[in-house]
């Protein structure tokens, strides 16, 4: 049994807290959005809500999710990457990676990399390469949520993004989720951004 938007047995966060606390060591348990750079419970609960986050019903239990990864090629080859982001707790977390998207439910790939580089980008003439898609799975422990096993479906995209600064910049994050939950969950407020030798980034 996977949990997910379409089988959604989560009436709240409280819920959901209440059916991961027996399943998950105790000590990382608490730690969510505690730990700098960690997302809490509200957080996990409006991923599964908005079809972006599955959980599979064992113990412990594991997260799938669906990203799409966007390596943006600017001049001379320069690849574009979050060096960090500034969270609404004032916490900072490193990510030194392309630009990255959950994708949502029935979402089409093309379809969240352009929602992607309009949230946290904004909005710019985007035109995807031919021939770059690739796709990919690892398997590895959340730095969002310690404890809970995580399994990342990757998508993995080269575009050309037009307008972008030169030079080192950052962004503010548009509004993630609309339900008034979101109030409690943790979110990104800016994104900072570098340009980085194109064989230092592999997808």
């Amino acid at each position: 049994m996977s949990f997910s938007k379409k089988n959604n047995p989560f009436s709240s966060p409280q819920s959901l807290s209440e059916w991961l606390r027996p399943r998950l060591p105790s000590e990382s348990f608490a730690s969510w959005g505690v730990k700098p750079g960690t997302k809490n419970v509200h957080n996990l609960w409006l991923e599964v809500s908005q079809g972006e986050t599955i959980l599979a019903d064992s113990t412990p239990p594991i997260r799938t999710v669906s990203v799409v990864s966007v390596r943006i090629i600017g001049k001379n080859n320069k690849i574009l990457v979050e060096s960090h982001q500034e969270l609404s707790d004032g916490s900072v977390r490193n990510r030194c990676r392309p630009l990255s998207e959950k994708r949502k439910g029935d979402e089409k790939f093309e379809g969240a990399v352009f929602r992607a580089i309009k949230e946290e980008l904004g909005s710019y003439d985007v035109m995807i390469l031919g021939d770059s898609y690739r796709e990919k799975v690892e398997e590895r422990d959340s730095l969002s949520y310690p404890g809970l096993p995580a399994r990342y479906v990757l998508q993995c995209v080269d575009v050309k993004v037009d307008g972008l600064p030169e030079e080192e910049f950052c962004t503010d994050e548009a509004e993630e989720y609309a339900d008034s939950t979101a109030d409690k969950a943790l979110s990104i407020k800016k994104h900072f951004w570098k340009w980085v030798s194109y064989d230092s980034v592999h997808f």
